[in-house]
C-alpha cells in the first residue's frame, strides 16, 4: 500500500483527468466495431480508474460513472 499527500487543487485536477478517461472508456465501450479483446482490456482499465476516482471524487459524482453488472456482462457475450 502506498500513501499520497495532495492538496485540494491537485485533488480536483486528478478528479478531472480521471473523469475524462472514464468518459472516453465508456464512450468507446459502446462502439460495436471494437473487438472483444480490446473491450476486455478497456473494462480492466475502467475498473482501475474507477477505484481511483472513488478515492478523490464525491459520492454523487461516482454514481455517474458506476456501471451495472449487466453492462459488464453485455460485453462478455460480444
Amino acid at each position: 500500500m502506498l500513501g499520497l499527500v495532495i492538496n485540494e487543487k491537485e485533488k480536483k485536477e486528478m478528479e478531472y483527468i480521471v473523469k475524462r478517461e472514464l468518459d472516453e472508456i465508456l464512450f468507446d465501450l459502446q462502439d460495436e466495431r471494437t473487438e472483444h479483446i480490446v473491450k476486455r482490456a478497456m473494462e480492466e482499465r475502467y475498473k482501475i480508474l474507477f477505484n481511483l476516482f472513488k478515492r478523490v471524487a464525491p459520492a454523487r459524482e461516482c454514481l455517474r460513472y458506476t456501471r451495472t453488472k449487466k453492462a459488464f456482462k453485455e460485453h462478455d457475450h460480444i
